[in-house]
């Protein structure tokens, strides 16, 4: 059986048993393509998009698009389970000790609650790293699936997921840099990017991390001081 054969099989078996889906949606190509093989087997489809600033020109256009291409689609956008380790721990911001601390799973479970559906699909890959390798190892003799949990590309690479894009015609998501792991932080690349595409976004980070500033101020000062 070929992996698209097999994400596909992954996919119907789920679409037997409930006509409605959650998809956690990063933008990124695995959640692109994820969403483009589960969204035709569904009545309903909830799309959710985990922020760490709301709001952002660059996000929402890229929202629009999937609003545009899968018109059954219902977009959620949820504060990331990260962001509550970036606001207790002060990350460029002031500590908050009262936040309480998350997981992806308390993001889902939430989810779950609201929208009132159990199947969620994420675009994670064996291929993505070792841990990943070792849990979704786990969950084959399942059909890759754990507790309502599915991973219909578990199989892929990333060559298969870019081929699979070049195949359906789906576009480029942004690259903020060159690295394996693309989704948009506070780092160097990412920063960058927004200087020189979207500053205005770039604004609205500072906004709520003002003190990460220092990321750009830094760079800049050494690209001078050279």
């Amino acid at each position: 059986m070929n992996k698209l054969q097999e994400a596909k099989d992954i996919i119907c078996r789920v679409a037997e048993n409930q006509s409605s889906c959650i998809v956690f949606c990063s933008l990124g190509k695995d959640s692109i393509v994820t969403l483009d093989l589960v969204y035709p087997h569904f009545d309903r489809v909830v799309c959710v998009f985990m922020y760490f600033v709301q709001g952002l020109d660059h996000i929402e256009n890229w929202i629009r698009w999937v609003k545009k291409k899968y018109p059954k689609v219902e977009f959620m956008e949820v504060p990331h389970w990260n962001l509550t380790y970036i606001l207790r721990g002060g990350l460029y911001c002031v500590p908050n000790p009262k936040v309480k601390l998350l997981k992806l799973a308390d993001v889902i479970k939430a989810v779950r609650l609201k929208t009132g559906i159990y199947y969620t699909f994420l675009g994670m890959k064996k291929a993505d790293g070792m841990n990943r390798n070792l849990m979704l190892k786990g969950y084959e003799a399942n059909g890759y699936e754990n507790n309502g949990l599915v991973y219909p590309l578990a199989s892929w690479t990333q060559k298969d997921v870019k081929a699979y894009m070049r195949m359906n015609r789906l576009p480029q998501p942004v690259l903020y840099g060159n690295k394996a792991s693309n989704g948009l932080g506070m780092n160097l690349d990412c920063f960058l990017w927004l200087e020189n595409h979207y500053p205005s976004d770039l604004e609205r980070i500072y906004k709520t991390f003002p003190l990460s500033r220092r990321i750009l101020e830094e760079y800049h000062y050494k690209e001078n001081k050279l």
